[in-house]
């Protein structure tokens, strides 16, 4: 079974109505989580932490959905192509 990769993130945002990050290098890096359920909980633990910020957003990034794993990789993908 391949592993289900899940990215959690956060940061300020301009405007709580975007998903624009007003300062891009201030962006927290929560962790990447080998599985929804534990990206949820930290995902969850980091927003109820910061929850009196209304221009502060965390998401859940499925990085398992970015990468077909049986799609032959581009030559800017392999190493010394």
């Amino acid at each position: 079974m391949p592993q289900r990769l899940h990215l959690v993130f956060g940061g300020e945002l301009i405007d709580p109505q975007r998903t624009e990050f007003r300062d891009t290098s201030q962006i927290h890096m929560v962790g990447i989580f080998p599985d929804y359920a534990t990206a949820y909980a930290a995902w969850k633990a980091e927003a109820q932490r910061t929850v009196d910020s209304a221009h502060t957003r965390y998401f859940i990034a499925h990085l398992h959905r970015l990468r077909d794993e049986e799609t032959a990789a581009s030559p800017t993908e392999e190493l010394g192509a």
